[in-house]
């Protein structure tokens, strides 16, 4: 690799002060703004290459949104899925319903921003005794090849402190009888797959199986269909960094996912890649992980349209 991912991160580093972390929910606004860390999996050679804050434990937040997408699809079918959510961009904030009042659609636009995201966690039923979230939570252990990922209980709390938005995004959905399951436990699993912890590493290691087709490189074991895999990083690239979307697929050119904890994953040809910044532009989206993969991208050459 011609790229020193240490000099990289050096190179980006003085772009974070250009962001803030999420200050609107409280467990989020006590991160140390002054992180950035990275991991590059290589599914060709198997081998990683990480720097900085790669191993620091972060709020996963919206880029869950990915995980419960698949496994919602592997759960009920892509056909099933693509019925109650759909894959158009929206030219608002991640947590409006703007986009459905002006467009009078009966569902949310794409599955990734908050009223799409809802929607779809409220899709996984209980079974067996399980609960939508321990589904949801085992299931993000397989595919980030991660057993230490965990529920963080102050961040979840503190979702359900001050998620008075995505409550009345819950409520407009049931209203619209959108919503599959009810409001409380939609919710629930929504604010508690936001909270789990992750690393740059376990993004690293989701980016990596959508990179391979949905087979884990790991181990050869296939996690998710080819559709699934296919349908994820599609959505990834035209709407995965909210009502930014458009601009970073010209700058950057790979599927791309952010959480409002500073986590960023990204898809390119043959390369998974985690990165965490917890420092943000307002639009949601970390200032430095997005230098940092745009960096990535043209150094590598890893841009999907690169051809």
């Amino acid at each position: 690799m011609a790229l020193n991912l240490n000099d990289a991160i050096q190179a980006c580093w003085k772009r974070i002060d250009e962001g803030q972390v999420a200050t609107y929910i409280p467990a989020l606004a006590k991160v140390d703004p002054y992180q950035l860390g990275v991991c590059l999996y290589d599914v060709d050679s198997g081998k990683k290459n990480c720097a900085g804050a790669a191993n620091v434990r972060f709020a996963i937040e919206s880029v869950s949104k990915v995980i419960t997408l698949l496994y919602a699809i592997e759960r009920l079918g892509l056909a099933k899925v693509e019925e109650q959510v759909g894959t158009r961009q929206t030219g608002f904030a991640f947590d409006t319903i703007l986009n459905m009042e002006i467009t009078k659609e009966t569902k949310p636009l794409n599955p990734f921003v908050n009223s799409g995201a809802i929607l779809v966690s409220s899709l996984i039923e209980e079974e067996d005794h399980r609960s939508p979230f321990d589904q949801i939570l085992d299931f993000t252990r397989e595919i980030c090849h991660d057993p230490q990922v965990t529920l963080n209980e102050e961040i979840y709390q503190s979702e359900l402190r001050t998620g008075d938005m995505n409550r009345s995004l819950a409520y407009y959905l049931k209203a619209k009888e959108t919503l599959a399951n009810d409001v409380t436990t939609s919710l629930e699993t929504y604010f508690k797959q936001c909270s789990m912890m992750v690393t740059c590493e376990s993004l690293a290691n989701l980016g990596a199986v959508l990179a391979n087709d949905g087979i884990a490189p790991w181990s050869g074991e296939r996690l998710i269909s080819s559709d699934a895999a296919t349908y994820a990083k599609s959505v990834m690239m035209t709407t995965g960094l909210y009502n930014e979307s458009g601009t970073y697929s010209v700058k950057i050119g790979i599927p791309t996912k952010s959480g409002v904890g500073g986590g960023l994953v990204a898809s390119a040809p043959k390369y998974g890649i985690g990165i965490f910044s917890p420092a943000l532009d307002p639009a949601g989206n970390s200032v430095a992980g997005l230098a940092l993969l745009e960096m990535i991208s043209r150094e590598l050459k890893l841009d999907i349209f690169n051809y």
